[in-house]
């Protein structure tokens, strides 16, 4: 009989799930439900080679879990065969600098944290409990998207606002995109032959979603994401940094708080200057046609990028390689090419050839001769939570 893992990771509107196998860790069905609460929501994923789908409006988030669970429960007996169950969780606050077994503290605490991600933190929530109720007798695991920036400096995370912001309210800058951050340092620490605890990288995890961490010595000392997901670079629909001021301006401009938090959430980053798609790979294709917007958009994307990958320089004493990683990172050519063009002062030079022909979902080097190392190595969030919840169960059984 198999014994499997369950990765779970609920979005504000959408629902990615991973079903492991705990010895091999091969990856033996995956999915994803989207537009959930919305007309055109729908499920769908491969179960090792069926293709399972339902489109059906106004499914939620329950509707949605509880179907894919049906759907498992055709192939796998999962009462039986499930041993564990990860969750991605956004927001640990300062409560959590690991992944834990999830228990009604845990749950607590995760509660706590609902101000400082009132979008995804009830929803992480709604997948657990929906889940202890369905299969009560499988343990839980939070893995947490802001555990691995626990390790910041104060002087990395400290805002310079009155101190009582943090003290009271916890206003500080968190980081997220954890996991892929830490599943990243350890399989550039295997490629290069070293413990990850002598490993001192700058890490790019470009998604729809982007963010930039400093490694060093295996811990994270910076990262580009703040208090929310919202600071740092241009993403596919978020603005990345603005100037603070520009909510009194659109304020005075007729703009309400939420139409204000909307538009910089979800209709800015590439969206929002391109006027076209938060798509990387069209914009890519609308540029080289011609579009004026979609080229601009890439520029703008590929120069935030630069500066702060320089930035994180300030927080290593030694560099063992840049790495790009995440869905634009692992496969647009283009935008690699740009963003290394800004970093020549800094000892970055890219070999044109390899960073063209880069194999996809394989670690690959592109950089050119006499320049600082520069990897393109692919992330797997999912395994990390896999491998931590399957540590941790563990643990719990000896």
């Amino acid at each position: 009989m198999s014994q499997l893992l369950l990765v779970v990771n609920c979005g504000s509107s959408s629902l990615k799930f991973s079903l492991f196998d705990s010895h091999t860790f091969e990856e033996v069905a995956d999915g994803l439900a989207e537009s959930l609460n919305d007309a055109s929501s729908r499920v769908r994923g491969q179960i090792r080679s069926k293709t399972i789908s339902l489109q059906q409006e106004n499914l939620n988030h329950s509707d949605a879990l509880k179907w894919i669970l049906q759907q498992l429960a055709q192939t796998w007996d999962l009462k039986k065969e499930l041993t564990g169950i990860g969750h991605r969780v956004v927001h640990g606050g300062e409560a959590f600098k690991t992944s834990t077994l999830i228990n009604a503290s845990v749950l607590a605490q995760i509660e706590q944290c609902i101000p400082l991600a009132p979008l995804h933190n009830p929803a992480n929530l709604m997948g657990i409990t929906l889940l202890q109720t369905l299969l009560p007798d499988t343990p839980q695991v939070a893995v947490f998207d802001t555990a691995f920036h626990q390790t910041m400096p104060e002087h990395a995370y400290v805002y310079a606002v009155p101190y009582s912001l943090y003290r009271d309210h916890g206003v500080r800058r968190y980081g997220f995109h954890g996991s892929s951050h830490r599943y990243i340092s350890q399989q550039a620490a295997k490629l290069f032959e070293k413990e990850t605890s002598a490993l001192n990288i700058i890490c790019a995890h470009l998604g729809n979603g982007a963010s930039v961490c400093a490694i060093k010595q295996g811990q994270s000392v910076d990262t580009s994401m703040g208090l929310t997901p919202l600071e740092g670079l241009v993403m596919g629909t978020r603005s990345g940094d603005i100037d603070p001021g520009l909510f009194d301006f659109l304020l005075s401009k007729g703009f309400a708080p939420d139409e204000i938090n909307t538009t910089l959430n979800k209709k800015s980053g590439l969206l929002g200057i391109s006027e076209l798609s938060n798509d990387m790979r069209t914009l890519v294709d609308e540029a080289a046609s011609g579009h004026a917007q979609a080229a601009l958009a890439i520029e703008v994307f590929c120069f935030r990028l630069a500066k702060y990958i320089a930035a994180m320089m300030v927080s290593l004493d030694t560099l063992d390689a840049l790495v790009f990683t995440g869905g634009i990172g692992e496969n647009a050519a283009l935008v690699r090419e740009k963003t290394m063009s800004h970093l020549t002062l800094l000892g970055f030079s890219l070999d044109t050839t390899r960073n063209q022909q880069a194999p996809r979902g394989k670690a690959a080097t592109i950089h050119g001769d006499n320049s600082h190392p520069v990897w393109i190595i692919p992330t797997s969030e999912e395994h990390m939570i896999a491998l931590d919840t399957q540590t941790l169960i563990s643990t719990q059984a000896a």
